[in-house]
């Protein structure tokens, strides 16, 4: 089971280069774990390509669908109090923004606060660096964004 920032799973759900390094990551563990605002941020980002030109509304449609099958398979991590105390943490410690540490802060409650040898797939090179000095395995491995 690994945890899924939202930078990695718009490669699956429409082609971007990293599309098969993330599936091949599916491929090798299916079971994902999300941040319960995973979904908005994933639906912000295709609206955003769609309304920009990059996105036919065919394509759009076939994204939406795709990402509300990955949703619904995956496992959430819920808003609350002890997750919000470690984005404030998370904040005050690095220079993320909120909505990062927001997330970083869901893989580390499902985590239970033991993130070493826990597997965060994330494409963000800040978001990466900090869950990195958090603790957490990152993957892919390198990655050129």
């Amino acid at each position: 089971m690994r945890f899924w920032d939202s930078s990695a799973l718009l490669p699956l759900v429409f082609e971007e280069p990293t599309r098969i390094e993330m599936l091949d990551l599916l491929d090798q563990d299916d079971r994902m774990v999300l941040w319960w605002g995973t979904s908005v941020e994933c639906h912000s980002a295709l609206n955003r390509r769609f309304r920009e030109g990059h996105l036919p509304i065919d394509e759009l449609q076939i994204a939406r669908d795709s990402l509300r099958m990955i949703l619904q398979a995956a496992e959430e991590v819920q808003p609350t109090e002890t997750l919000r105390i470690l984005a404030h943490r998370l904040v005050g410690v690095y220079p993320i923004r909120a909505a990062d540490a927001l997330q970083l802060a869901a893989s580390l409650v499902w985590s239970e606060n033991q993130p070493s040898g826990r597997e965060l797939v994330c494409l963000d090179q800040r978001l990466r660096q900090v869950g990195q000095q958090e603790g957490f395995t990152m993957l892919p491995a390198t990655t050129g964004r």
